[in-house]
């Protein structure tokens, strides 16, 4: 099974969620550092769609000046633009594989589509 995972090397969640798919058997494991290659507002909101939720649920406001610009209560593309531009805006980690996407939070998220 291949996983791609949206991850930030800084935040402890990610670096969890990357182990877990690590050391489970028979995933190939593709490691995007969204800060460094940030997803497209297209990409993103595929991610989004597949994962059930809405760009305003996968907004990070910890950290950010997101809840001062009126990001959650902001229309969908606003949102998927501000983070496409600024990708520390993205909660992470995403994860996508053949059974589908999460936000892995928490961490044992992820086993749900491995």
């Amino acid at each position: 099974m291949k996983a791609t995972i949206w991850h930030n090397p800084n935040c402890g969640t990610s670096r969890k969620t990357l182990a877990i798919l690590q050391e489970t058997p028979g995933v190939a494991v593709t490691v995007v550092e969204y800060l460094k290659t940030p997803p497209t507002a297209d990409k993103l909101a595929q991610l989004y769609r597949d994962a059930g939720i809405s760009p305003q649920q996968g907004l990070r406001k910890r950290g950010t000046d997101a809840e001062e610009r009126g990001l959650p209560d902001a229309p969908d593309a606003d949102v998927l633009a501000a983070m496409a531009a600024e990708p520390i805006l993205i909660e992470r980690p995403l994860v996508e594989t053949d059974k589908g996407v999460r936000l892995c939070r928490p961490q044992d998220m992820v086993r749900e589509i491995l």
